[in-house]
C-alpha cells in the first residue's frame, strides 16, 4: 500500500491496480483478509481498568509515607491516630480518582465521529455494511447526506459537492471529480459517485489529525505548581525531620515511636491534600463556569485560562457567522445593483441548499424583490458545474431567455463586451478581492447573446457580538489573533472590521523563516495568520508558547483538534465537532466570543482563591514544622501529639473548601503562578506564626504554670484557631478589613470549626482538656496575633513591590 499523498497524484486504473481491486468491488473473503490486514475502520481506544486507575492514587512517595505511618499506629496500637490517618488517605484517593474519572478521553470521541454505515460492492452486489468492516480497495457509493465513511479516490460519477468545513475550515464546500480524493469524516452535500477506498483508520487524514492530537502533550501551571510546592516543603520536612529521628535515637527514646512521630510529622509538614482541595475547589468553580455557558472538561484548565494571555480564534464559525451574505452588487451595461440580484436569484436553485445560492436568494428581500421574482418561472436548471464553473437556467416571463453565474473571468468569457467593460470588471474584482470579497459574475441572454449584468461580491460577515468581544478580551490584558484558512485579503479584511489589526501573517511566510527566533517574533507581532491548515494551527501555538506564552485557542472543527490539545486552554466554540469538543478543555454552549471574556473573569477569580490557599497551606506547614522541630530540639518537649497533628490536618484543609466560594476582586490582567511570590511571603509568615506559638508556650509554662499535657492541648488549640484565622490574612491582598469581605460560608466555616477543636480541647476528646478560660484566652490571643500577622504581609507585599 503507498502513502496516502501518492493516491492524489494516480490515475483512477492505477490506484484500483496498487489496490488490487477493480469497479466490481471485493469479495466477501478478500475483504475478511484484508480486515486482518489492515484492522478495522475506527480510532484504536486506550482504556485504563478503573481499579488499576483507582490504586494508582495509592501508589508513589507521599501514599507511601502516609501509609507507613498507619502502619506503625497499628503496629503500637494507637487505633486513633490509625484510622484517622486511613480516612484521610483514602480522602485523597477518592477525589483524585473522581478528577481523573471527569477527564474525557479524546480518542474514544473522536472513534464516534467515524460514519456508522457505509454502501459497498461486495461480491457484485451492493449492501449496507458498518463502517469499521470497510478495507482498502473496496467500492463505495457516496450520496447527498451521506459521511465519507474513509479516505477515498473518486471513479465515477459527474461530481459531488462535499463540506469539508470541519476538516478543513474552508466555510464553501469544495467541488470533487473523478480522480480527487475525498476524506474521511467530511459531509456529502450533494451529487452522488462511486469511489474505491484508500485509506481506513489511523491510515486516513481523519486518523492523522488523531495522531496530532495525541502527540499534543503539554504540562498545565497547576501541576508545575503543586510539583515545585511539594519539592520545596518535602526537603525543608526531610531535613528537619530527620534531624528529629536523630536527636531521638541521641536520647535513647523508642525508635518505634520516633519514626512513627516522624512519619506523622511529615505527614502534616507535606501538603498531600493541597491536590485534592484544589481539585474540588477548581471543580466548584467549573459549576460557576458552567452557568457562564462554558463547560469545563478538565479541572486544571481553569487555572491555564485564568493565565492565558494570548488568544487564537479560529474565524469561521467563531468571529464570522459562517454564513454568505451578499455585498453592495456592482452593475453594468446600464444594469442597477437590484437587476444584478434578480438575475443572480434566477440562476440559483433553492432546494439544492447551495451556499452561494441561498446567500443570492436571502438578498431579494433585502432589494425588494421578493414579489418581483415570483413573475418569473424557472423552466430548466443547470447545476455549478466545476468544468464550466457556472450555473445555468432558462427562464420564462413574458420573454424566454437564460441567467448564468459564476466565476467573474468565465461569465466575461461567455459575454461580447468591450475591452473597456473587461478591464472595468477585472479591476472591480481584484478590488473586493483585495476588501476580502469573493466575486461572483451574473450573465442574461438578449436576442440569444450574453449580456454582461454585473459582479455580485460575497463574504462571510463578522457576527455581530465579535468586536465588542474582541475589546472585552482585549481590556483584561488578552490578546486576540485570527487563524483562519482564507486568502490573506480576506484575513485582513475580516480582522480590520473587528478592530484585531492588519498585520495578517500568511503560513507561506511563517514557513519560510529559517530560525525559531523568527518564527516566535512573527507569531507575536501577527494579528493574525492566513492560509493555515491543521498542522501549521499546532505550530503557531508551539511557536507562541516557546515565545513565553500562555496560549488558548478556540476552534469547532476536526482540524482544530491538535491545536485545541496543544494549547495551553483548548476552547471549543458553540456546535463544534465531537473531536473538537473532546480536545479542548472548554465547551462553549453558546456561540461567540463573548462567553469566553466571561469565563475568562471567572478562572481568575478561581485562581485568586487557589492562591490564598496555597499560601494559607505553605504557611501552616511551615509554622506547625518549625515549631515542632524547634521544640523537641531545644527544650526536649513534644509540643502536640501525633494525632493532633492529623487532627490539625483535617481542621484545616476540610473546611477550607469553602475558600471556592469566597468574595474576590477580578484581575484585570492575566495571572499566573508567581513561585517566588508564594513561597517567600507563606515562608515569612510562617516564621512570625513559629514566633507567636513560642511565646505562647513560654506563657503557658512559665506564667501559666500548666502540665506538659496541658501545654499540648493549649499550644494543639492555637495552632487549630490560628491556623485557621490565616486564611483571612492571605485571602486579602491589602489589609483583611479591607473589601471584598469575606463570603458567609467561609467566614462560618471558620468559626464552627474552630468551635469544634475548643470543645475537644475543653471536653478533652483524645486530648487533655483544659477549660473555657485557657480556651478563651488562646482565642484572644489568635486573634491578636492575626492582626499582627496581616501588617506583617502587607509590608512583605509592598517590599517585593507587589502592592
Amino acid at each position: 500500500m503507498v502513502a496516502e499523498k501518492d493516491y492524489k497524484r494516480m490515475s483512477v486504473d492505477d490506484v484500483l491496480k496498487e489496490l488490487k481491486t477493480s469497479n466490481k468491488g471485493l469479495s466477501s473473503e478478500e475483504a475478511r483478509k484484508r480486515l486482518e490486514v489492515y484492522g478495522p475502520n475506527e480510532i484504536p481506544e486506550k482504556k485504563v481498568n478503573p481499579i488499576i486507575k483507582f490504586l494508582s492514587y495509592f501508589w508513589g512517595p507521599i501514599p507511601w509515607m502516609i501509609e507507613i505511618a498507619a502502619v506503625l499506629s497499628a503496629i503500637v496500637r494507637h487505633w486513633a491516630d490509625f484510622w484517622i490517618i486511613m480516612i484521610l488517605l483514602a480522602m485523597n484517593g477518592i477525589v483524585g480518582f473522581w478528577e481523573e474519572h471527569k477527564a474525557e478521553n479524546v480518542i474514544e470521541f473522536l472513534k464516534q465521529k467515524m460514519a456508522l454505515k457505509a454502501r459497498v460492492l461486495r461480491d457484485g452486489e451492493w449492501r449496507i455494511i458498518p463502517a469499521r468492516e470497510l478495507v482498502p480497495g473496496d467500492i463505495i457509493r457516496l450520496r447527498m447526506g451521506d459521511i465519507v465513511p474513509a479516505d477515498v479516490k473518486l471513479i465515477d460519477g459527474d461530481y459531488l459537492m462535499i463540506d469539508e468545513s470541519a476538516l478543513t475550515g474552508e466555510s464553501l464546500p469544495v467541488d470533487k471529480k473523478i480522480g480527487d480524493i475525498a476524506f474521511s469524516g467530511s459531509l456529502v452535500k450533494k451529487g452522488e459517485m462511486t469511489a474505491v477506498v484508500t485509506g481506513t483508520g489511523m491510515n486516513t487524514y481523519f486518523g492523522k489529525t488523531v495522531q496530532l492530537v495525541e502527540s499534543a502533550k503539554t504540562v498545565s501551571s497547576f501541576q508545575k505548581m503543586v510539583i515545585k510546592v511539594g519539592d520545596y516543603l518535602i526537603i525543608i520536612s526531610l531535613i528537619l525531620v530527620s534531624i528529629v529521628f536523630l536527636v531521638a535515637i541521641h536520647r535513647h527514646e523508642s525508635l518505634v515511636e520516633a519514626m512513627r512521630f516522624s512519619l506523622v510529622l511529615m505527614v502534616a509538614a507535606i501538603p498531600a491534600a493541597m491536590p485534592a482541595v484544589l481539585s474540588i475547589t477548581m471543580a466548584i468553580g467549573a459549576l460557576n463556569l458552567a452557568k457562564r455557558q462554558a463547560v469545563v472538561t478538565k479541572l486544571v484548565s481553569i487555572e491555564e485560562l485564568a493565565g492565558v494571555d494570548v488568544l487564537c480564534s479560529d474565524k469561521t464559525g467563531t468571529l464570522t457567522k459562517n454564513e454568505l451574505t451578499v455585498g453592495d452588487p456592482v452593475p453594468f451595461n446600464g444594469y442597477t445593483e437590484a437587476d444584478v440580484v434578480l438575475y443572480g436569484a434566477l440562476a440559483s436553485r433553492e432546494e439544492d441548499k447551495d451556499p452561494i445560492d441561498l446567500a443570492i436568494i436571502n438578498a431579494l428581500e433585502r432589494f425588494g424583490l421578493k414579489d418581483a421574482v415570483k413573475k418569473f418561472r424557472q423552466i430548466k436548471f443547470r447545476p455549478f458545474d466545476p468544468v464550466i464553473k457556472r450555473t445555468e437556467a432558462d427562464i420564462v416571463n413574458e420573454e424566454r431567455f437564460r441567467v448564468a453565474k459564476g466565476a467573474p473571468q468565465v461569465i466575461l468569457d461567455i459575454c461580447d463586451v468591450p475591452d473597456d467593460v473587461r478591464e472595468r470588471a477585472t479591476e472591480k474584482v481584484n478590488e473586493l478581492a483585495d476588501e476580502g470579497y469573493r466575486a461572483l459574475g451574473v450573465a442574461r441572454t438578449r436576442n440569444r447573446k450574453w449580456d454582461f449584468v454585473g459582479i455580485i461580491p460575497l463574504f462571510d460577515p463578522p457576527r455581530d457580538d465579535a468586536p465588542k468581544a474582541v475589546k472585552e478580551i482585549r481590556k483584561l490584558g488578552v490578546n486576540v489573533k485570527m487563524v483562519t484558512g482564507d486568502h490573506i485579503a480576506i484575513a485582513r479584511h475580516i480582522a480590520k472590521i473587528l478592530g484585531l489589526g492588519t498585520r495578517i501573517v500568511s503560513m507561506s511566510q511563517l514557513l519560510k523563516a529559517k530560525r525559531d527566533s523568527e518564527v516566535e517574533r512573527l507569531a507575536e507581532e501577527a494579528d493574525g495568520f492566513s492560509e493555515v491548515f491543521p498542522e501549521h494551527k499546532f505550530r503557531i501555538v508551539d511557536a507562541l508558547q516557546r515565545a513565553g506564552h500562555l496560549v488558548a485557542m478556540t476552534g469547532d472543527g476536526v482540524n482544530d483538534a491538535p491545536a485545541l490539545k496543544k494549547a495551553n486552554c483548548g476552547i471549543a466554540v458553540s456546535g463544534a465537532t465531537d473531536a473538537a469538543r473532546a480536545a479542548a478543555d472548554v465547551v462553549l454552549l453558546q456561540p461567540g466570543l463573548s462567553v469566553i471574556a466571561h469565563a475568562i473573569e471567572e478562572a481568575r477569580r478561581i485562581f485568586q482563591r487557589m492562591e490564598s490557599y496555597v499560601i494559607y497551606r505553605i504557611t501552616e506547614t511551615i509554622r506547625v514544622l518549625f515549631f515542632v522541630t524547634f521544640a523537641i530540639l531545644v527544650f526536649n518537649f513534644y509540643p502536640i501529639t501525633a494525632i493532633m497533628i492529623v487532627l490539625l490536618a483535617l481542621f484545616n484543609d476540610a473546611p477550607i473548601l469553602a475558600i471556592a466560594y469566597d468574595n474576590v476582586v477580578t484581575p484585570r490582567k492575566p495571572v499566573r503562578w508567581d513561585m517566588y511570590k508564594v513561597l517567600v511571603l507563606s515562608t515569612l509568615l510562617g516564621f512570625v506564626g513559629v514566633v507567636s506559638s513560642f511565646l505562647l508556650f513560654y506563657i503557658a509554662e512559665r506564667i501559666l504554670l500548666l502540665s506538659r499535657p496541658e501545654i499540648q492541648s493549649f499550644i494543639f488549640l492555637k495552632l487549630a484557631v490560628a491556623g485557621h484565622l490565616t486564611i483571612f490574612v492571605t485571602r486579602a491582598r491589602g489589609h483583611l478589613w479591607q473589601k471584598p469581605y469575606p463570603s458567609k460560608l467561609l467566614f462560618w466555616s471558620a468559626v464552627i470549626t474552630k468551635a469544634l477543636a475548643t470543645l475537644i480541647v475543653v471536653y478533652g476528646i483524645f486530648v487533655t482538656p483544659i477549660g473555657w478560660k485557657l480556651a478563651g484566652l488562646i482565642w484572644v490571643y489568635a486573634i491578636a496575633w492575626m492582626l499582627v500577622i496581616d501588617e506583617a504581609k502587607v509590608i512583605i507585599l509592598r517590599r517585593m513591590e507587589i502592592l
